[in-house]
């Protein structure tokens, strides 16, 4: 790996990760069946939990 020219004489930032870093994890359909339900939401919680995931995801496709 090299340096390229234009950064010669500047302070420059260096980022290691493992090659394995990124990979998504299988969760096993056994562990996932065991936490579904957990949360134990009211009807108003388990609403007020959609608004608020529902909401998040449209600032995803706004123009920052």
């Amino acid at each position: 790996m090299s340096i390229p020219e234009e950064y010669v004489g500047k302070k420059i930032e260096i980022l290691l990760y493992t090659t394995d870093e990124g990979k998504e994890k299988k969760v096993s359909k056994k562990k996932s069946r065991k936490l579904r339900g957990a949360l134990n939401l009211s009807d108003e919680q388990y609403k007020d939990f959609q608004q608020h995931a529902k909401n998040t995801r449209s600032e995803w496709k706004r123009s920052i």
